[in-house]
């Protein structure tokens, strides 16, 4: 899966959301590459000004965090979010994360990411002896040490090849980058692979179906052209989608972000 360090894509209202935190993205090393996308850090300093709620249309991902902030601190792993994400950043807080490939940290770990599904755990109780790694990240205030910490705990840990990430990864990786791809069964046409297969298989690693992850990727391509579209053709915009008219991408798009896709091309422009 191709994604950009640099685009906004999944962080809803960026422009906004820029104005009351920092985002900052490093490249991930070679002994975790298959696996990770990237490392990121975001930090924010609100004291003396009101709390802002950050939303953002997470991508099919496993996401490990390391977080000290006045509501929560401590390491944690967040499996696949299938509903917006608001996180309320308030007074002064940071996030050192660390984005896996979808399938990825199923793959690298072993771990049924099924039973992930829309929470969090802290670190320990999934990856076992990361307690010492979460206490050193914590410690760390220079970003590029963190990285090297983290590759260093996990370059260390035994790994077996497992050929079906690599089918889930080609899989997500020709849902995202393909618009045309709107429903699963073009997919398994695609890849010749039965639908109960898919299921299974994306459950395992991935943490949602495989309906879900065209509809979240097909959502993210929604909000990333409305936020650069001062006067959508929302009729036109709903076909490219794949959804059968306008109306039902409006109710779709309302239900999951918030508002109506007019609405969300007005605010996202500022």
């Amino acid at each position: 899966m191709r994604f950009d360090p640099a685009s906004d894509k999944g962080i809803l209202h960026a422009r906004v959301q820029a104005e009351h935190r920092s985002l900052a993205r490093l490249p991930v090393g070679e002994a975790l590459a298959d696996v990770v996308s990237w490392y990121w850090i975001v930090r924010w300093d609100l004291r003396g000004r009101p709390a802002y709620h950050a939303e953002v249309l997470s991508y099919p991902c496993v996401n490990i965090t390391f977080e000290q902030t006045s509501t929560r601190t401590g390491a944690f792993v967040n499996g696949v979010t299938t509903r917006k994400y608001v996180r309320e950043l308030s007074d002064v807080g940071e996030t050192f994360g660390i984005l896996f490939r979808p399938g990825g940290f199923g793959a690298f770990t072993g771990v049924d990411v099924g039973s992930l599904r829309d929470t969090h755990a802290p670190l320990a109780d999934v990856v076992p002896g990361a307690e010492r790694l979460a206490e050193a990240v914590a410690a760390e205030s220079d970003d590029g040490r963190r990285c090297d910490l983290v590759e260093e705990f996990f370059a260390g840990r035994s790994r077996v090849v497992d050929p079906h990430y690599a089918l889930v990864s080609a899989i997500v990786r020709a849902m995202a980058d393909d618009p045309e791809l709107t429903r699963v069964d073009q997919v398994t046409e695609a890849f010749d692979v039965p639908v109960r297969t898919m299921q299974r298989l994306f459950r395992r690693y991935v943490g949602a179906g495989p309906k879900w992850v065209l509809r979240r990727f097909r959502l993210q391509d929604a909000t990333d052209r409305l936020a650069r579209d001062a006067t959508p053709d929302l009729a036109a915009l709903a076909f490219d989608l794949g959804y059968f008219d306008q109306a039902h991408f409006t109710r779709e798009f309302t239900r999951e972000i918030g508002c109506a896709p007019a609405e969300y091309a007005r605010r996202a422009r500022g």
